[in-house]
């Protein structure tokens, strides 16, 4: 997402009940960066935050940074500073995409579960996700457990061979299709 070390963060995503916060905290930390933690919410307070810290970017999902962004202007608050984003948690289509770049912020999204960590992140390419190295993905039929041709949509099942916690064949319960080429 373009995330730079000695860059301020805002991370909307909860640390309460899910990993979600904490997970995007531990990898921004790991680039150097220091991390505001927002969490879910008090919109209005955000937007404070926000206009008083300065943040480069914004972690969450993608209808609370748009929700965010509305709010500040409601209030006639301007939110220079956010240029950047990590979306994960939903869905974040070329339109969400198109609004943001509108709105100044570059957005990237990601994906990844409680269970796995990181399964996939986007690029500057905005050709579907690329894999993270550290996971073998398949794409499946639903209920079954047999691969889908290429392009055809099935459920996402990974495996990681983590040490301290392995999983094999982990059916998430979302859906996706391969793309062809790299």
């Amino acid at each position: 997402a373009g995330f730079r070390r000695g860059e301020l963060i805002h991370n909307c995503f909860s640390y309460h009940f899910v990993p979600a916060g904490s997970m995007m905290e531990t990898g921004a930390h790991a680039l150097g960066c220091t991390v505001f933690p927002g969490g879910t919410g008090q919109t209005e307070q955000q937007v404070q935050a926000m206009a008083q810290l300065q943040p480069a970017g914004y972690i969450g999902t993608p209808s609370f940074l748009r929700i965010i962004l509305e709010k500040a202007a409601e209030l006639g608050v301007a939110l220079p500073s956010v240029k950047k984003a990590m979306f994960g948690g939903e869905a974040f289509p070329p339109s969400l995409r198109d609004w943001f770049a509108e709105h100044g912020v570059t957005g990237y999204q990601c994906y990844a579960t409680a269970d796995l960590g990181l399964i996939a992140y986007e690029t500057a390419a905005r050709e579907g996700l690329v894999v993270d190295e550290g996971v073998i993905v398949e794409i499946v039929r639903p209920g079954t457990g047999d691969p889908v041709p290429p392009g055809e949509v099935g459920e996402v099942v990974v495996t990681t061979l983590n040490p301290d916690y392995p999983l094999i064949r982990f059916g998430t319960g979302d859906l996706s299709a391969v793309l062809s080429g790299t």
